[in-house]
């Protein structure tokens, strides 16, 4: 009961179960003279705020479209579009090493408030990027803003740390599912222990990868909002599930897929053990752009080969 207090197993319920524990009193833990808890009697009788009220269906009043019309205007900024395929690069070494190389260029058209868009071209695509986007939250206001403005296929390239060891770091994760740690996909989806990613987008892009011979893991991850809480009982819960790896946007961006039907990729660049060793957080040449990169131009290949054959044959159920 005591574990239920404190949220551990949240993930465990849903649907009808939920209304059973937000109604149960739940007992007052032992406390002692060290525990922050003291004077506290936990009690959930009703859900917490997160998960209440929630309409799913209901349409927001604040709409990306509307920002950004408003943003353009005080910029005084044409409404032109992003490209197509556009990146989420949290760590910002991809747009740092695109920036050293002369290889990108500011979006003069991107009216977001909080960041700036840079293009660049890699292999036969055009891309758009944006850097230091760190978390769920972040990542789908973004999200939200890039599909408004004329992006098609999002793909978020995140260092991540390793769980379930799949060789030495660094190495790539294409993440098809996340468990949902995390605050933003509550808002988008109705509670579920993972998000899931498109299966027919992440078979197409596995097979592209096949087909290119580029190593590629694929597996489930755990979104979380608090990196620094990555608690040994907690890592020891993901590894007995067989979760690869820990990031903090994933859950998010695919609740955000699922809830708006679009395509979305999320990649674990996995180059970290949490820093429980000396030496830790090493990406490879330039910072691990290079190989990113790779993967990236692959994954943008086959997202246009599934949308080519979608378009070519319109009764088939599309991806997201």
């Amino acid at each position: 009961m005591i574990d239920r207090w404190r949220g551990l197993n949240f993930f465990r319920s849903r649907g009808p179960v939920l209304d059973r524990i937000w109604s149960a009193e739940i007992p007052e833990p032992a406390l002692t003279e060290r525990s922050p808890l003291i004077g506290v009697t936990p009690k959930l009788s009703n859900p917490p705020p997160i998960l209440a009220g929630k309409d799913f269906a209901a349409p927001s009043v604040f709409e990306p479209e509307n920002l950004l019309r408003e943003a353009r205007r005080q910029k005084n900024l044409p409404g032109s579009e992003v490209p197509e395929v556009c990146l989420l690069d949290p760590d910002g070494d991809i747009v740092r090493a695109l920036a050293r190389s002369g290889r990108s260029r500011r979006s003069a058209g991107w009216a977001c408030y909080h960041t700036d868009l840079y293009e660049f071209e890699h292999g036969d695509e055009h891309f758009g990027i944006i850097g230091c986007a760190v978390g769920a939250s972040f990542a789908v206001l973004l999200a939200e803003q890039l599909f408004a403005s004329g992006c098609r296929l999002l793909i978020s390239m995140t260092s991540a740390g390793q769980i379930v060891e799949q060789g030495l770091p660094p190495y790539f994760i294409l993440i098809d599912r996340a468990l949902r740690d995390e605050g933003t996909s509550y808002h988008y989806l109705p509670p579920a222990e993972f998000a899931e990613a498109d299966p027919g987008l992440v078979e197409a892009v596995m097979k592209a990868f096949a087909a290119a011979r580029q190593p590629m893991h694929r597996g489930a991850s755990w979104t979380t909002d608090a990196p620094f809480r990555e608690t040994a009982a907690a890592i020891e819960r993901c590894r007995t599930r067989n979760i690869l790896a820990v990031e903090m946007e994933a859950a998010g961006l695919y609740a955000f897929a699922n809830a708006r039907r679009k395509p979305v990729l999320c990649f674990a660049h996995v180059t970290n053990q949490m820093a429980v060793i000396e030496g830790d957080f090493e990406k490879g040449e330039a910072d691990g752009s290079s190989a990113s990169l790779a993967v990236v131009a692959i994954a943008a290949r086959a997202w246009r080969r599934l949308a080519s054959r979608e378009l070519q044959n319109p009764s088939r159920e599309k991806s997201p």
